[in-house]
């Protein structure tokens, strides 16, 4: 047998209060992406998504970064993702777009609202990632990172389907093509981030509480049909509202929010 410690997680996990918290965690090279990052954290994702405690989730980073991407040192090693070397079963993530482990995906298709924490530096593949939330929140001089073009390569896991969406054709093109380092306030006024703090995980914290006090049936329908809304015609939309908006009125949680706001008091919802 092994005398060997276990190896350290490298995404943290943890639930309070109907909220989990993932923290990407390898401080020591500013969090950057290693295959076996990308499979813990796609399991994460999958393991909140199924837990019907879990409200909102808030991916963050440990340390002084968010995420600076694919880990270029390994990678110039020829033992990391994109190195061209040999990759342990372990480690290897099977890196491709169609890969439907992949987190970029995951986070695309999982109906468990997610916020981002950046927290600090946010470049690359974390700038995928964090496009990939549904609300970010950065820390006000955080560096965020859109220099794909700087590197000869485009966004490789959604930034290019994301970004035109959240900012629009011409903002897009100049963040892509320009591809200047943000600081959090830059971002904020480019539309990329909905807010700035002195504290992201705490403010982040903070909006996932007010949303694990709403209905989570109701959240959870309103994020699936804001993902079909992105490729249905109006017509056939207004019909899959009707269908999630039938079992929601049949939800102990609709009766409670009706009472709640009759008796003019806070609801407490329990996700039936």
């Amino acid at each position: 047998m092994s005398d060997s410690p276990p190896r350290e997680p490298e995404v943290l996990y943890s639930v309070a209060n109907h909220i989990a918290t993932l923290t990407l965690n390898r401080p020591h090279r500013r969090n950057a992406i290693s295959g076996r990052m990308l499979s813990e954290l796609a399991e994460a994702l999958n393991r909140a998504d199924r837990d019907g405690s879990v409200r909102c989730i808030v991916l963050t980073g440990a340390g002084a970064g968010f995420c600076a991407g694919l880990d270029i040192k390994d990678a110039m090693a020829g033992i990391g993702i994109g190195g061209g070397g040999k990759i342990s079963p372990s480690e290897n993530a099977s890196f491709t777009p169609n890969n439907r482990d992949l987190p970029t995906v995951v986070l695309h298709e999982i109906d468990t609202p997610i916020i981002a924490a950046i927290n600090g530096g946010c470049a690359g593949y974390g700038f995928d990632l964090a496009l990939g939330c549904d609300i970010r929140i950065a820390h006000r001089d955080a560096k965020i990172v859109p220099g794909f073009a700087k590197r000869g390569i485009v966004p490789e896991s959604g930034g290019t389907w994301y970004l035109t969406r959240l900012v629009g054709w011409a903002k897009a093109a100049e963040i892509g093509f320009l591809g200047r380092d943000l600081s959090g306030a830059a971002a904020l006024e480019q539309g990329l981030v909905n807010a700035v703090s002195d504290d992201a995980l705490a403010l982040a914290m903070e909006w996932a509480s007010e949303i694990a006090a709403n209905a989570p049936l109701a959240i959870r329908a309103m994020k699936r049909l804001y993902r079909h809304g992105l490729s249905e015609s109006f017509t056939a939309h207004s019909d899959h509202v009707l269908l999630q908006l039938a079992p929601l009125m049949a939800s102990e949680d609709f009766q409670e929010g009706m009472a709640s706001f009759v008796e003019q008091r806070p609801p407490k919802f329990t996700g039936r």
